[in-house]
Formats: C-alpha cells, structure tokens, sequence
C-alpha cells in the first residue's frame, strides 16, 4: 500500500470576498508541481460563495464535473438549456466532453453556499456533452457508504456515471463504525476526504478536511474517530 497525505492546511487558498476557496490540487492561482493530480483526478475545490454571488458563464471541455452542496444552494445554468438548483443531498455530474459553457450562482441572496467540485479526467475525448442530478437519502443510509458516481451507464437510476472507470462513495458513521472498502478496479487508486469528523484510513488519522491519496491495494479499512462523521471516496485510475 502506497500512500499520500493532504492535510487541510497544506491545500492552496484564495479568499477573492465573494468566493472563499481552497484547491486540494493546483488551480488558477495556486501552483504546486508535486500536487497537480492524483491519477484521474483533477480538482478537488472546497468553495464557499457568498449570496448572490457565483461563477460567470465559462468553457469546459473533455472532463467530468461532480458538484456535491454541503449547505446552501447552488444554481446551475448550461448551454444545454439546463437551469437547476441544487442543495445538500444533491449530486451533479457533467460531462464537458466536445464542449459546453456553463455559470454556476449561490442560489439565495443572503446565505452562503459551500460545495465541493470535483474535476475526473475523461476516458473518451469529444463525446456528446450531457447533464444529470440525483438526490440522495444520505441521513437513513448511516454507517454504510453510499454509491453517487460509476462508469455504469445501467446504474438504472440508483446512482449518476460518468465516462471514466471512477467510484464515487460518501458517508455519515457513527464512532467506531469501521468499514473494509474493497477496489472496484485493479489499478485503481481511491483519494479519501474527511467531510466532517475524525477517521483513521491507510493507518492515517485524518481530521475535517484532511485527504490521503492511496493506491497499491485490493481494500482499505476505514474507521471513524466520532459521532456523525462524513467521508468522501474517490477511487479513480492511477494512469
């Protein structure tokens, strides 16, 4: 098992007053060359935008975009003609593919939204562009992770897929709650974020916000620290 550490305040950070947000892998302003991607995986942004307030409308192209909200709402326009609001629960995939322009706003003018955006390289280049959203019972579905995100064009609704062989796995676990995550592909590499809470993974202790980046394995034992903690799974190829 080979294993990487991001801690929370290792990320890059840029408060802009409208926009408060750190960049787990280098982005726009912050650059590290030794923290560029982890396999697969491109961009992990932990953005607070304040109300009102949002991204204008802007290119993507041959990526695939997951948005998750903590609190708050995010509204979403694309060149698709798509126009959604999306709270906590939600999950949001797009497929960029030949390209799309999209804006993404605080849907409420007076309370902040903070959402995670995650960046997975494609594994087919120029593909029609697409858009999805699922809501999802995490409070019922605790001390068991949950599946948001796979390559299954067949998940038949019970969760979103993208094209890329990536996993995408989120959780609430009580103290002592353990769990064995089992690699989904030989190859594969799964970066773990600490959404709220305490967890002990790849023989780490991880703190909100804290990531590792574990590859080498067939499983990962997962085990948290405190009451009403939440994890995030990425499992993405390593090349």
């Amino acid at each position: 098992m080979k294993t990487t550490m991001y801690t929370a305040n290792s990320r890059g950070h840029a408060n802009h007053g409208w926009l408060d947000t750190y960049h787990t892998f280098s982005f726009a302003g912050y650059f590290n060359p030794e923290r560029i991607n982890f396999g697969a995986l491109r961009v992990i942004n932990d953005d607070i935008v304040l109300g009102g307030e949002g991204f204008g409308t802007h290119p993507h192209d041959n990526m695939e975009i997951i948005s998750i909200p903590l609190y708050g709402g995010l509204e979403h326009k694309d060149s698709m003609g798509h126009t959604e609001v999306i709270k906590s629960g939600d999950v949001q995939v797009m497929s960029a593919g030949s390209g799309i322009m999209h804006s993404e706003y605080n849907a409420n003018p007076d309370k902040p939204v903070n959402f995670f955006q995650i960046w997975i390289f494609s594994n087919k280049k120029n593909v029609e562009p697409r858009y999805a959203q699922k809501t999802f019972d995490f409070i019922h579905n605790k001390n068991e992770l949950t599946q948001i995100v796979t390559p299954d064009t067949e998940a038949n609704g019970k969760s979103l897929w993208i094209h890329q062989n990536a996993w995408l796995n989120t959780g609430t676990f009580d103290k002592g709650q353990a769990i064995d995550y089992k690699i989904k592909k030989t190859g594969n590499g799964v970066y773990i974020m600490v959404i709220e809470g305490e967890f002990m993974a790849g023989g780490q202790k991880l703190n909100r916000r804290d990531g590792i980046g574990i590859w080498d394995t067939d499983s990962i034992k997962i085990e948290s620290l405190s009451d009403n903690s939440r994890i995030l799974l990425i499992e993405v190829p390593m090349v």
